[in-house]
């Protein structure tokens, strides 16, 4: 069984229209919440995402208010779904990927992370797919060996095995 790891350029998909937000809505609707995970840091990216939004008048205040409590009741406040710390032995341990595969902190820290949880998953013979839109992260992801999964560029019939039994 397949749990999913959510970076912030999946996760805002949820709370914003974009492409691929109906793909992710799909998956909050079908996967229970302690198989979704993000990072804390991820997260707050999503809440810089919706201000960048309501401030370039992308969104509405009124959408923004509606996002922010969604976002608050459906992963921030949710007990049940894990949401990450980026601490100090994560980030140090990311450190290497940076390098090994060009990419900035942040994802290198993701994908970390990812790689983490997936290590744990596989040793009870279940795995974690990495959902995100950035090409670099997902190209670096699929190096190291982890499922990945692209809402913005992959459609309903790539999605549908993922989740497994």
């Amino acid at each position: 069984m397949n749990s999913f790891f959510l970076d912030a350029s999946a996760l805002v998909k949820r709370f914003a229209l974009e492409p691929g937000s109906s793909l992710l809505d799909q998956l909050f609707v079908r996967i229970k919440p302690e198989r979704l995970a993000c990072l804390m840091l991820g997260a707050a990216e999503v809440v810089a995402a919706l201000v960048r939004k309501r401030n370039s008048g992308h969104i509405s205040a009124a959408v923004f208010a509606a996002s922010m409590l969604r976002l608050r009741l459906e992963v921030l406040d949710a007990k049940d779904f894990p949401k990450l710390a980026c601490d100090n032995p994560l980030i140090d341990a990311s450190l290497p990927l940076l390098s090994k595969h060009a990419i900035n902190s942040t994802d290198g820290v993701v994908l970390q992370a990812t790689l983490s949880v997936a290590a744990q998953a596989r040793a009870l013979a279940n795995d974690y797919v990495l959902v995100a839109s950035d090409q670099r992260l997902l190209k670096a992801a699929q190096a190291e060996g982890l499922l990945t999964f692209d809402p913005e560029t992959q459609d309903q019939a790539a999605l549908s095995p993922l989740p497994g039994p």
